[in-house]
């Protein structure tokens, strides 16, 4: 049987990424103990007072077709937010609502590229990236994101690889896997490039509520020199502790807006009513629960730095936001995945090898920051163990 394009150009961009997480999870099932620090999943459930509004949404007949933008109630209330939040005005028309930030993400890609074009995105970069791009028929352009940049897209960087066929540059902050956040003078510099070339900018930005004490968070939307060429993606699974929901949205000019109305709709005309209506309330009220998961994650990444930079060779790049942490491994003469490997068999421990997320982190692991503390604390133990089993061996 024959298959299209598109199925040929996301061969391979599939589990494969997650081998160290299916071989954990089968030891694990196997009795063995196994921590797993693979996957980022918020480390509290649902606000009960979500879960209410849905329910009793549901109950009440919220259960019909939805306004192929999104339902209204709830666009107005995002446009409230971005309008407080932003210093500059949004109405419900610059809104589009989707089950989900990767749905967002793989409409608004969809819109702004197609086969012969480019897309620039940081590397490392989340795992699902490269698919949305190269499911447009665009070739993805890896930007080097630097350690010694605190891992932010710099705009020289972006410049040496801009091209007659660039169509977009795709950021991230707060960055996944890197937890590091643009700062606003990085942004201005990388909008300025963004005029010059006549490029869109497409934020995802489902981490802004989980910033970590004393950092600060900047939107592209900010900037209103840039605001028409801005397209920003974000939903509630991070901040409300949602993932399940699938409940994101788009914020964009009304010309993209509109634009991009009737292939949403081709796609999946709208989210569901009761979940729109949850996210109304979610959006309106705050998260009750992102203040304590922020100081969490920060907490628990402070303690995995202090403890492996005493008493092992590993280095951790201390995040400023998100739900994960990076570890350098190279010290230990290994690349990543080998490593993640050798510690999930040698130390019972589960991280994801760097790679997984572009080949700048070749000689790293990312972290979930998300389990429970007893069980993170004794996951730092073993890694400190197993580090230094590692260094006697070579010894």
């Amino acid at each position: 049987m024959k298959t299209t394009d598109v199925m040929t150009r996301l061969a391979g961009l599939g589990g494969a990424k997650w081998d160290v997480h299916f071989k954990a999870r089968a030891l694990a099932e196997a009795g063995t103990d196994v921590i797993e620090m693979t996957i980022g999943e918020p480390d509290v459930p649902v606000p009960q007072s979500l879960l209410d509004t849905a329910t009793q949404a549901m109950q009440t007949g919220r259960t019909g077709y939805s306004d192929g933008r999104g339902e209204i109630n709830l666009r107005s209330a995002l446009a409230e937010n971005y309008t407080s939040r932003m210093g500059r005005r949004f109405e419900p028309n610059n809104i589009m609502c989707f089950p989900g930030t990767q749905t967002a993400l793989f409409a608004v890609m969809a819109g702004v590229a197609q086969h012969g074009d480019e897309v620039l995105v940081g590397d490392p970069m989340y795992a699902t990236y490269e698919g949305v791009i190269r499911a447009t028929g665009a070739d993805m352009v890896p930007v080097p994101l630097r350690p010694e940049h605190g891992f932010r897209m710099q705009a020289e960087d972006i410049a040496a690889r801009i091209t007659p066929k660039s169509r977009a540059i795709l950021l991230t902050t707060p960055h996944n896997p890197t937890g590091s956040i643009l700062t606003r003078d990085d942004i201005a510099a990388i909008g300025a490039l963004a005029l010059k070339h006549d490029l869109w900018i497409i934020s995802d930005e489902v981490y802004a509520d989980l910033v970590f004490e004393g950092a600060t968070f900047t939107s592209p939307l900010a900037h209103e020199e840039i605001a028409d060429r801005v397209i920003a993606v974000s939903s509630l699974s991070k901040s409300h502790a949602a993932p399940g929901f699938r409940s994101g949205w788009c914020v964009a000019s009304k010309a993209f807006c509109d634009a991009l109305l009737p292939f949403a709709e081709t796609m999946l005309f709208g989210n569901q009513p009761f979940i729109a209506d949850m996210t109304e309330q979610a959006i309106r009220e705050g998260s009750p629960v992102a203040p304590g998961m922020a100081a969490r994650f920060a907490a628990r990444a402070a303690r995995l730095a202090d403890q492996l930079h005493a008493q092992t060779a590993l280095r951790v790049h201390r995040p400023e936001a998100g739900m994960f942490a990076m570890i350098d491994v190279s010290a230990l003469g290994q690349d990543g995945e080998t490593y993640a490997l050798d510690l999930l068999q040698n130390g019972g421990v589960a991280v994801m090898p760097g790679a997984s997320f572009g080949e700048r982190l070749n000689a790293w692991v990312r972290v979930a920051l998300t389990i429970e503390d007893d069980r993170f604390d004794s996951a730092i133990a073993r890694i400190i163990a197993h580090a230094q089993a590692a260094k006697q061996a070579v010894a």
